[in-house]
């Protein structure tokens, strides 16, 4: 299926220079989202996965239904301030800003092994940021799935090391 065809193209958000590449034709297709989450679950299927991590919001839209699809757990990667109980975080880099991650100090155990997802890979940092709270909390990253990547921006350049996979490539 070519996937592209239900990726919406948005000059100019969410500012000026900025070409965003919106997901939500795909979401709102059921067999264009179905073929999706079944191509990265296929992915995970041989690398022994105990759970899900997903950075907000859009990690969440790609990873929950995987790991339903898994029978894993999710566990979300949010902002500074939005999870209720002990956290660690990291300070990163956006293409266009900067933020902080987190993650609650329990949601790996040690030698966990985790597929990290989300909608795109820009720049690299969101990713590079979830990598270190995972491996902080001693996870060890089986795979990073993707459903856009673009390589223009050569975020891969950051995850060095790590098996990517992205359905799509700009």
């Amino acid at each position: 299926m070519d996937l592209k065809q239900f990726i919406a193209i948005v000059p100019d958000y969410p500012k000026e220079g900025i070409v965003f590449k919106d997901i939500t034709p795909l979401m709102n297709n059921g067999e264009a989202y179905k073929f999706a989450t079944d191509s990265i679950v296929e992915y995970a299927k041989d690398k022994q996965i105990d759970i899900i991590v997903g950075p907000e919001a859009r990690g969440f839209i790609i990873g929950c239904p995987v790991a339903y699809a898994l029978g894993v757990g999710f566990a979300p990667v949010r902002k500074e301030g939005k999870l209720p109980r002990e956290t660690i975080k990291v300070s990163y880099g956006l293409e266009y800003g900067k933020d902080v991650l987190t993650i609650h100090k329990d949601a790996i155990k040690p030698g966990q092994r985790v597929l990290i997802t989300d909608d795109l890979l820009a720049t690299g940092g969101t990713i590079e940021a979830t990598i270190k709270l995972v491996e902080e909390l001693g996870g060890v990253v089986a795979g990073i799935a993707f459903l856009v990547e673009l390589s223009y921006l050569d975020g891969r350049s950051k995850l060095d090391g790590y098996d990517i996979l992205t359905l799509m490539k700009y």
